[in-house]
């Protein structure tokens, strides 16, 4: 198995915006991704995550140099707004898992790297 972590990217207030019926619809894609994840791997983590201006990002640089601000870093049409970590055989299935959520995202899959030396406590 492969570990990949799958973004979902969406236009902002898109959410708040849609009516029960588009929100029952985002579920149920959701819940087919899951399902289908699930028959084929397993899921190891997912989580939602609060809109964007509500981030913090810290540039680049050493110690205190590194500025923090508040927000995103850069501007965006659209914004992450969620993730699944999962494991599944190969990328086709990854991609395969990711058709079925909600048309209106845009999905990111990326493979997790390993570096040899570097375990996370």
């Amino acid at each position: 198995m492969k570990r990949y972590v799958v973004l979902v990217a969406y236009a902002p207030d898109e959410w708040a915006a849609a009516t029960p019926e588009q929100r029952q619809e985002y579920f149920d894609a959701h819940h087919a991704f899951e399902r289908y994840v699930d028959e084929h791997g397993r899921r190891l983590h997912s989580g939602a995550l609060c809109d964007a201006q509500t981030a913090t990002s810290i540039g680049p640089g050493r110690g205190a140099e590194r500025v923090v601000t508040d927000g995103p870093f850069v501007e965006l049409t659209e914004q992450i707004g969620g993730y699944y970590d999962v494991e599944l055989p190969d990328l086709d299935t990854g991609i395969a898992a990711a058709r079925l959520l909600p048309a209106a995202y845009t999905v990111e899959i990326r493979p997790v790297m390993t570096i040899e030396g570097y375990e996370s406590v």
